[in-house]
């Protein structure tokens, strides 16, 4: 895959008070009746917190920005619940023109560890322009067997059943005097969206032992499965170029056992300066015969995201 990067779409101009700072994991969505494109993403405010908003673009040139959202699209969680302090995009299912499932992650805080992230629900009865939360609590949390956290995920629909790839954190450690967390990615299913079974199936592991973390898949599927995801090292990934995060790619015929390929994905750091140290949270979209990958360059979000476009037909090259 020959990524020809587009260059930087948005970043927030500080002035609005929930977004002070970032605009990380973007999540595009093509409106059926207008065709319209709008662009999801997380941003922050002075205290750290997250929250959702989002842009419209001119489609087909996603640097034609026509409208930036002015406040969140969903409240923080009340006091001690899973989504307190964060609400992120994460995937976006069409039930029909319009209604649409929102899977969020939501961030609340803990003592020994900086954060503790969840997966919620929202959903919009009007095309995407506004979300309510489904449920004041999160579909998928820690659990007996998974006793950390659950965080970023992708969900396809395919007639009768759904399928998630969710990132699932096995470990902390103290590295270096902080604690740092591990995560790969998991597979789960279900028959409506909302319950899901989980049987701790692993869809992306570890490639050595130095690597810390896998998530933020996207899943397209045609003749296989396609995944996008983005991985790192253990150890000092906000610091080095390094050992920071990369975008890589598998396949699968069945959409739970993959093949890594990361190899085959050409798209790389620099040289732009937003871009320059990492890549990441990466959201692939087949349109036309291209496809569009939206994702996040260095600071996990807090230079903005860009694009990148590569030709469909290369993925059977």
């Amino acid at each position: 895959m020959n990524w020809r990067k587009q260059g930087l779409i948005f970043t927030t101009d500080r002035r609005l008070a929930h977004s002070r700072s970032h605009a990380q994991l973007p999540l595009l969505d093509i409106e059926t009746a207008t065709g319209n494109w709008r662009i999801y993403f997380a941003t922050r405010d002075e205290q750290n917190r997250s929250t959702i908003s989002f842009i419209e673009v001119e489609p087909g040139e996603p640097k034609k920005i026509k409208y930036v959202h002015d406040r969140p699209l969903i409240q923080l969680g009340a006091l001690g619940t899973f989504d307190e302090f964060g609400t992120m995009p994460l995937s976006l299912v069409s039930i029909n023109e319009d209604t649409k499932y929102l899977y969020y992650a939501g961030w609340s805080r803990k003592f020994s560890i900086p954060y503790h992230n969840a997966i919620g629900l929202a959903v919009s009865h009007d095309g995407g322009k506004t979300f309510e939360k489904a449920f004041p609590g999160p579909l998928l949390d820690a659990r007996r067997d998974e006793p950390h956290f659950t965080g970023t995920c992708c969900v396809r629909k395919e007639e009768s059943h759904w399928k998630m790839w969710y990132q699932s954190c096995t470990k902390w450690e103290i590295l270096d005097g902080h604690p740092e967390p591990y995560y790969h990615l998991k597979y789960a299913e279900s028959s409506d969206g909302v319950i899901w079974e989980r049987h701790g199936h692993v869809a992306i592991d570890y490639a050595s032992d130095t690597e810390g973390g896998i998530c933020a898949a996207t899943v397209i599927k045609d003749s296989d499965y396609r995944m996008w995801y983005c991985y790192r090292k253990a150890r000092n990934y906000r610091e080095d170029p390094t050992s920071s995060y990369r975008i890589g790619y598998a396949e699968s015929i069945d959409g739970k056992n993959w093949q890594r390929m990361d190899k085959i994905n050409t798209l790389t750091t620099g040289p732009d300066q937003w871009d320059d140290h990492m890549v990441c949270y990466p959201n692939v979209n087949v349109i036309g015969d291209d496809l569009f990958m939206f994702y996040n360059g260095n600071g996990f979000g807090a230079t903005g995201f860009g694009y990148a476009i590569s030709n469909y037909e290369e993925l059977d090259d």
